[in-house]
Formats: structure tokens, sequence, C-alpha cells
């Protein structure tokens, strides 16, 4: 092992060395299992890249790894450390098992490789590995190693406990939330309101959207007629279609939903949409610098909009008025993984002009409908009602406008979809507030525990004791007794 002592200000009795030499890899290429072949259930632990401690399981004992252990398994790909006591068969994609040299106390040496994944530029899903192997690690005597790793664990302890307690807060604000939104829409959060302001009923409410819906329809007719008669020997413009009517909820289905309060009714969201239309789908070379800003999937979450990673596109301003989004509008996803096909955002009235990509649909209701009323039962129910109704393909699952037209959705009057976002958005904006509040926290924490890692590879951590055996005499007595 070659010692390099270039990690300043190192306290007495520390080295640093080169990480590469202070390892013995062991090899794992014809033990790597693939994740399509992972068990649930199973004899042998497979430990990969993932996130997860254990990413699943394998009855075939010819995979399992043969040597001493612990040993380190190292993400490749995703920077992960995962410091192993027991008997494993390690995963297909970017494992590197590393065994440290007699000179580390296991825990101590995988604690110091967290500190290098953070030295280390981070190259997306690229390999790592070959950094950390150039990289120095520090090496301090054996007796303090011991007391370094009892120090870290003794304050992680308490930064656990205190993660712990923040994530089941977070936890229960999800939870506070649902509960908000199925209040609502249940009709508790306005039952008081509905005593004292007795709303119209929304069958009044859907009888007036048919009669504008036939109304503009008309319109659009006579207007036709006339250019069709002005337009003498020229191409006639198309006729515009009559709208379709949407098929109304059966009785059977209508027995599978909950009751509703006795002015609302069950609709269904293409019996209050005033269109629905796929975004736009163009080649690479139309994507540039600048252009008008088109929405992914990826800007979709949690009922809103993320303005980040924003694709623009070069279009013809007819295409930019077919396919633009106006505030009040819901963007539905109907591509994605089936978990999340058929998530849903509001457009504000404060977004830049924008259009959308092919991988969703543009829901336009009618100005009877509020759209955040709307967006509010989607976080809701769509999760659930797309999830039974989504068509599967390889990898994916999809939805389209008929089945978006079908979804159930309870119907209530205007003013009493105004008052429900009221009341919803009056709790929901004090949930905003305690979920920032964690986050921030959470992220001291992590703060907080990188911290620790740094001040233990500096030698800050713990005092040192002059009547350690030096790190340099460490080297020496076990090459003498490998020797």
């Amino acid at each position: 092992m070659i010692k390099r002592n270039s990690i300043e200000n190192l306290p007495n009795g520390w080295l640093s060395v080169v990480f590469s030499e202070a390892i013995d890899k062991i090899p794992a290429q014809d033990k790597k299992i693939k994740q399509k072949d992972y068990l649930e259930f199973g004899q042998i632990p497979i430990i990969d890249q993932g996130q997860e401690f254990i990413g699943g399981y394998t009855n075939d004992i010819s995979k399992r790894i043969e040597c001493n252990l612990p040993v380190v398994v190292f993400g490749d790909h995703t920077k992960a450390v995962k410091l192993i006591s027991f008997p494993f068969a390690p995963g297909a994609d970017g494992v590197k098992i590393i065994k440290p040299l007699e000179v580390y106390d296991p825990k101590l040496f995988a604690y110091f490789v967290h500190v290098l994944t953070k030295k280390i530029p981070d190259r997306g899903y690229a390999r790592h590995f070959q950094f950390i192997e150039k990289s120095e690690i520090s090496l301090p005597p054996l007796a303090e190693q011991h007391r370094i790793v009892t120090k870290i664990e003794e304050l992680f302890s308490d930064l656990d406990a205190g993660i712990a307690s923040l994530k089941q807060a977070q936890a229960q604000l999800k939870t506070y939330r649902q509960a908000v939104l199925k209040y609502a829409f249940d009709g508790k959060l306005t039952a008081a309101w509905r005593e004292q302001n007795k709303p119209e009923p929304a069958e009044k409410l859907l009888a007036q959207i048919k009669a504008e819906r036939e109304k503009q329809y008309q319109q659009k007719l006579a207007e036709w007629q006339k250019a069709s008669a002005e337009s003498k020997n020229k191409k006639k413009p198309p006729k515009p279609q009559k709208p379709k009517e949407s098929s109304p909820l059966t009785e059977a289905k209508l027995a599978e939903l909950p009751q509703l309060p006795e002015e609302w009714i069950w609709g269904t969201v293409g019996e209050i949409a005033s269109s629905m239309k796929n975004g736009i789908y163009k080649p690479k070379e139309i994507y540039s610098e600048s252009g008008i800003a088109c929405l992914r999937m990826y800007n979709i979450d949690n009922g809103r909009i993320l303005w980040f990673d924003i694709k623009r596109m070069n279009l013809e301003e007819k295409e930019i008025d077919e396919y633009e989004l106006k505030p009040g509008d819901l963007l539905v996803n109907r591509v994605n993984s089936r978990e999340l096909v058929g998530k849903t955002a509001l457009i504000p009235k404060t977004m830049e002009r924008s259009v959308y990509e092919s991988k969703n649909i543009r829901l336009r209701l009618t100005d009877r409908f509020v759209g955040a009323f709307v967006n509010y039962w989607f976080l809701l129910s769509a999760n659930a009602f797309f999830n039974r109704n989504a068509q599967q393909t390889v990898g994916m699952a999809s939805i389209n406008q008929d089945q978006l037209g079908k979804m159930p959705l309870p119907i209530c009057s205007l003013t009493e979809q105004h008052q429900i976002v009221q009341e919803i958005e009056s709790r929901l904006s004090v949930c905003d507030k305690l979920e920032e509040s964690i986050k921030e926290s959470l992220q001291k924490a992590e703060a907080l525990r990188q911290s620790i890692l740094k001040k233990a590879f500096a030698g800050k951590l713990v005092r040192q004791d002059p009547h350690d055996e030096p790190a340099e005499k460490l080297l020496e007595r076990i090459r003498a007794d490998k020797s």
C-alpha cells in the first residue's frame, strides 16, 4: 500500500492512501442476476445498486458470493454504498464488491466511501468507480477507527430518530390531504354552506351545459352556411361537427358510486368538457433553445405544473393556436407507468404561453365548471380509476379521450364549486407550509449527516490518543505478519 499523505491537515498518526491500494476487488461477473430474475422471497438476498437495501431474492446457491464478510457493495451508476455482513448474490448492473484490507474497520471504511461519493463528479447514470479508485482515503490508527465508529453510530442514532419523526409527519400530512379531498367531494366540507345558501340542483347545471353546447353549435353552423354561400367557386370551409353527446352513467355504474348530497348528481368528465385534444408531436429537429415552451409529462406533478427542464419548439402561429394551453385547462398525462398515468395539472393564470406534447391530453372545461374543482377531484380519484381502466403495453400504460370522458365525477352548482375550492385550499395551504418546513428539516438533517462524516474523515470527530498505534506502524506490522 503506497502512502500519499496528500490529504491536508490530518492528525498525527494518520495516513492518506490511494483507495485502489486499500481494497481487494471481489470478482462477481459470473454470479450477477438480472432484475427480471429477482424473486419476491427466497433463500439468498440480492444486493444491487438500487436505493432499497435488498433488491430481491434468489434460490440459486451458485450465485452466492464466496468471500470473507463484511464487504462494501458500491453502485457504479447510483453511487449507493452498502455494508454487507451476510451471504448474498449480486445484482447484474453496476455492482462493485469491495473488501477493505485489514488496516480498516469495515464500518469506518464504508462511512469513508460515503464521503468519497460526495467528492467525485456526478455523472448521472455513467460510471463512478473509476473516480473512487483514484481518490485518496484517510487511514487513522485502528484503535481510533473503533472510537470514530462508536461516535458516528451514537450521533446517527439521534439523527435517525429525528428523521423518522419527520417522515412520519410527512406521511400523516399526505393522509390528511387525502382526507380533506374526500370530505370535500363527499359534500361534508360545504354542508353548512348549503344549508345557508340553498344552491341550484346539479341537474339544472347539466341542462344549461347541454343548451349552451347546442347554441354554440348552431352559431358555428350558421357561420359555416354564410361562409359557404359567399365562397361561390372557391373551396367551401369544412362543416362543423355536431358535438358528441357523452353517455350518462348507467344504473349499474351509479350503484357502485358513493352517496352524494341531495343537490348533487354523478356525471362524467365528458359531460362537462368543452373539448379534449391530444398534444403535438414533432421530430427532434423542431426543438430549439428558443421558441414556445412545450410541456411534457415530467412537468406534471401533484396537480401542478413543474416549470423545470422546459423544452421549446419553433412552431407556426396556426399550430400554437391549435395546441395552446390556457388558464383553467387541465393537462392530463395519457402515457406513463400504471402508477402515474392520468396524473393531472391545472394551468395557472401566470404561466408563460405554452403548448403540450403528444403524451398528454388537454381537457378544456365548459364555463360552468371550475378547473381547480375538477383538478382536486383528479387528485383524489384519477389514480384509482385509470389504474383499473388503462391499457397496458410493454412497460407503459395508456389512456385515451374516450376513457377520460367516462371518468365519473360529482357535479354541483358553480357557486358551490367555488366554495369547495376555497375550503380545500384554506386547509391545504397549511399543509404546504408544514411540508416545506419538513423538507427543510430533512435537508438540514442530511447536511448534518454529511458534516459528521466529513469530520470523521478529517480526524476531527473524536480525540486522538497518543498511545494509539500509528497508522504507519499498523501497516508495517501487518506487512510483517503476512511475510
